[in-house]
């Protein structure tokens, strides 16, 4: 797709894969992904976007991986292993019924795939291939086997040879743990296969994929354990201060990530090399990709390791011209947006529209009574993506019933009085935008309210474990949504 998606108006569907129905508890790229491809396509929206796809923590936040490279195993379609003879029915059931759970499955397709692997070339040889072509792929598994070997202990509080990567002590790590590493490349190879797969199932149906890619990097991560020099830490292996926003629409205390920052002067030396490998392995698997947290290409954010908010930060430079230069470069001209939200100056934008990146436009945040504000309808630009909620607002109905009377009535006079209920005036209001893509939270599009939010900022536990049903996805809603992306010039062409 390249930069023609931004040639002509869309809609799409926000939906990260774990909030597809399974019977194996996580949603995952099976056979629910194929069908909500189906479903996009019926109702005339040619794209989907996600979130990030990486191995998350306990948190379950795709914001907070453990590495920028690799997919989530959880992610991982059981019945696709099963379809190809590394599961069998037992022990798909034995997952099915909660006897056990997707990693004891996992681990059995592995061991499988290996045996399969040392009769058959035709499996071995382009297995081994991709491996040798992800250059990650061996800090990524020789990470996660340490950490999962100590109970998912931080890399930082390993024992001090495996900290610093003694090579004596990899050696070692490595041999004990090997099962488990070559378990870890199987995933990957797995979850790579099964990625490619629905990206080549989508195209065909016109639904193109859009990626989110987070700026910063989790600091128990392989990332930070592999290139410690590229991240601004202390001797022990402790960031010296850490990332976050100050207080926003989002938060009175701001928000504390604790992701470590970038040694931005060392990525330097090399034409960010770091970043156009990232980038690179996210154009592989999107067509599109948003930047989040945009406008810390601009400056970032430096809290104080100790200071248990984020009030006490500051604002430090980044090298965003040479960055984005670097980036728009491996990626492709019109491949990215910047998620330009929060607290936004004018050297921000200026950054943005340099590299003629689109922004996003939320229309949660438009109806503060200013006229001027830049995500009322009236003021859309096309190069945008307008949204009527993300996945850290609440959803559009709670929005709607947690307003005051004077909000509400504001809003209700702004969009003319409608007689549709909630959220669906919202959700035609950003389809009729300007703005060249409009996408909206598939809980928009089925009208929930905010027990069915997917994230709350600043709340650690009960967020990101959403899912809907398979039979909400109807023929009547998939017609209702054709019928305004037809109203609205948002059907797709043939391409």
């Amino acid at each position: 797709m390249s930069g023609a998606l931004f040639a002509a108006r869309r809609v799409g569907v926000l939906l990260h894969p774990t909030s597809l129905p399974s019977p194996f508890g996580s949603g995952d790229l099976g056979h629910a992904a194929y069908r909500f491809v189906e479903f996009l396509a019926g109702a005339g929206c040619s794209v989907w976007q996600v979130l990030p796809l990486g191995p998350t923590h306990d948190d379950l936040s795709p914001y907070d991986s453990t590495s920028v490279h690799a997919g989530n195993p959880r992610l991982i379609s059981l019945d696709w292993l099963h379809d190809r003879g590394f599961l069998d029915d037992g022990e798909l059931d034995a997952v099915r019924t909660g006897g056990q759970g997707r990693q004891w499955a996992l681990d059995a397709a592995a061991s499988r795939f290996a045996e399969a692997c040392a009769r058959d070339a035709a499996l071995a040889v382009p297995f081994a291939a991709w491996c040798d072509a992800n250059q990650w792929l061996e800090d990524y598994a020789l990470f996660t086997a340490i950490r999962d070997a100590r109970g998912a202990l931080p890399w930082f509080r390993w024992e001090p040879a495996l900290r610093a990567r003694k090579p004596a002590a990899l050696a070692r790590a490595a041999a004990a743990l090997a099962p488990r590493i070559a378990a870890l490349r199987f995933e990957q190879y797995a979850f790579a296969q099964q990625w490619s797969a629905l990206r080549h199932y989508a195209a065909g149906h016109g639904v193109r994929l859009f990626g989110d890619m987070p700026i910063f990097v989790a600091h128990d991560s392989a990332d930070v354990w592999s290139a410690r020099e590229l991240f601004l830490l202390d001797a022990e292996g402790q960031p010296i201060t850490v990332a976050g926003v100050p207080p926003d629409y989002f938060s009175a205390d701001g928000q504390r990530w604790g992701n470590p920052h970038y040694a931005w002067d060392v990525m330097a030396r090399d034409g960010f090399a770091w970043w156009r490998r990232r980038i690179a392995a996210q154009r592989e698997r999107f067509d599109l990709v948003r930047i989040d947290h945009f406008r810390g290409f601009e400056a970032c954010w430096h809290i104080p390791r100790e200071a248990a908010s984020a009030v006490h930060g500051h604002w430090e430079p980044a090298p965003g011209e040479a960055l984005l230069a670097a980036l728009v470069e491996e990626s492709g001209a019109g491949t990215l947006v910047a998620e330009n939200l929060g607290i936004i100056t004018s050297a921000v934008e200026h950054l943005r529209k340099r590299f003629a990146l689109p922004g996003m436009l939320i229309l949660q945040f438009a109806f503060d009574g200013d006229a001027r504000n830049t995500y009322l309808p009236h003021n859309h630009r096309p190069l945008n993506v307008v949204y009527t909620g993300t996945h850290d607002n609440d959803t559009s109905l709670g929005w709607f019933e947690s307003l005051d009377e004077a909000t509400r009535a504001r809003l209700m006079e702004y969009l003319g009085a409608p007689a549709e209920p909630m959220p669906w005036p919202l959700v035609r209001a950003a389809l009729a935008s300007v703005a060249r893509l409009a996408v909206v939270p598939l809980q928009d599009l089925l009208g929930l309210g905010s027990e069915h939010r997917m994230n709350l900022p600043g709340v650690a536990q009960g967020n990101w474990g959403w899912q809907f049903r398979a039979e909400q996805l109807t023929p009547a809603l998939a017609g209702r949504l054709r019928a305004l992306a037809e109203l609205y010039g948002r059907l797709p062409a043939s391409e």
